[in-house]
């Protein structure tokens, strides 16, 4: 998710789409709130970690 975050990121700014940019800063908070929660040991969707 957070991959898929940065790529719109650099899309959107590359094409000058602003929709690509808004998907992307959103993708890339909710995949970096999932990563700390699994990292600190949170359940995560029903698992133990979150890659």
């Amino acid at each position: 998710m957070i991959a898929l975050g940065v790529i719109l990121l650099v899309l959107g700014f590359l094409f000058g789409i602003s929709i690509l940019w808004t998907i992307g800063i959103v993708l890339l908070v909710i995949g970096a709130i999932l990563w700390i929660l699994g990292a600190v040991g949170h359940s995560v969707g029903g698992r133990r970690h979150y890659w």
